[in-house]
């Protein structure tokens, strides 16, 4: 009997904008941003979906689960499948951002451009490359995130696993 061969196309995996690592390199948030505002329930509803999502085909445990828009910054508890219903911290994006592009807010922002400004504040969080105590700190401090990202790294478009069941 012939063994069946499945083959993965891009169209089969789900991709995370942003994937945190600990320093002992296990995944410790999911990042997702869009370039808009997440104004209306339904949208916003959706975006969280696709973060369950993502925690599920990573089949691994992680903790933390962000969103991004250009107004705010929501973070969620997180585990394999589930995902707090409420953000468990907020924060305004420009407040944060505003640190790494100082003109943020007063400008267009495109999607890449969005998220590299996150992946800054994450790395800056993980090394204090920039200043000694990055934009929000003491409230990721506050929920446990602050720690995890510590010496760690970060990376973009992660493929993160099969849709296939």
């Amino acid at each position: 009997m012939e063994a069946a061969k499945f083959e993965l196309t891009r169209a089969d995996l789900r991709f995370a904008d942003i994937l945190a690592q600990g320093r002992d390199g296990r995944m410790v948030l999911i990042v997702e941003v869009k370039a808009t505002e997440l104004e209306s329930r339904e949208a916003k509803q959706k975006v969280i979906s696709q973060l369950k999502s993502y925690l599920e085909a990573a089949n691994t445990n992680i903790p933390f689960a962000m969103l991004v828009d250009l107004e705010d910054i929501e973070i969620f508890q997180g585990d394999n499948a589930s995902l707090s219903t409420k953000p468990i911290a907020s924060l305004k994006t420009a407040d944060v951002l505003r640190h790494y592009d100082a003109e943020f807010g007063n400008k267009r922002i495109f999607e890449l451009y969005l998220t590299t400004l996150v992946e800054a504040w994450l790395r800056d969080l993980a090394y204090c490359w920039k200043s000694k105590n990055p934009p929000a700190s003491e409230q990721l401090a506050g929920i446990g995130l602050l720690q995890q990202l510590e010496g760690g790294t970060t990376r973009q478009e992660v493929a993160l696993g099969s849709t296939l069941r």
